[in-house]
């Protein structure tokens, strides 16, 4: 993957707040927030590195497009593309990586991310749409064929989708979101 070299991705962990608060930056922030959930990589066995946070904040992005996709404006989802993507390139940035370098490595993340829309999408069409997206996830986020906490992965998209599917377009577009809880291992 495009992050084996980089040691850290600052910005998953660090959202500059500094900049004129916007719904699609409340928005980013709650994905950012969500994305580092321990109970991700605690109880689904998520790798706590940047590839792995990478894969969890394009899941949550994804999750939030597909539901606007149903009556949301276009032009919301785009800006939150733009600004998850403008993130990254300044993340980028920040780790020192040279400037003629950037735009391939982040165009390489775009396709990354749009490879796991296809494969999400194509989950969700599935006759059993959480078998195939425990596939795609095990394929995708874990980089595996069958990993373990791929199923468990699964059912918090499930119901994150539906929860999402409670939440209205106009308070999602507002930036004010709520995904569901990570379950987190019991001690």
């Amino acid at each position: 993957m495009v992050f084996k070299l980089l040691s850290l991705f600052p910005s998953l962990w660090t959202l500059d707040r500094s900049r004129p608060v916007r719904p699609v930056d409340q928005l980013y922030a709650a994905m950012v927030d969500q994305a580092r959930a321990p109970g991700f990589y605690t109880d689904f066995g998520v790798a706590d590195t940047v590839d792995g946070r990478f894969e969890l904040l394009s899941l949550h992005a994804y999750l939030l497009m597909r539901r606007l996709r149903d009556g949301g404006d276009p032009g919301f989802s785009q800006a939150l593309f733009d600004l998850m993507f403008q993130d990254m390139d300044d993340s980028l940035r920040e780790l020192g990586v040279g400037d003629t370098r950037i735009p391939k490595k982040v165009r390489a993340l775009a396709e990354d991310f749009f490879g796991r829309v296809t494969a999400f999408d194509t989950a969700f069409a599935a006759e059993d749409p959480e078998a195939a997206l425990a596939h795609a996830l095990s394929r995708n986020v874990f980089d595996a064929d069958d990993a373990p906490g791929a199923p468990g992965l699964a059912a918090y998209v499930t119901a994150a989708t539906t929860a999402l599917a409670t939440q209205s377009v106009d308070q999602i577009e507002a930036g004010a979101v709520s995904f569901p809880p990570v379950p987190l291992t019991e001690d």
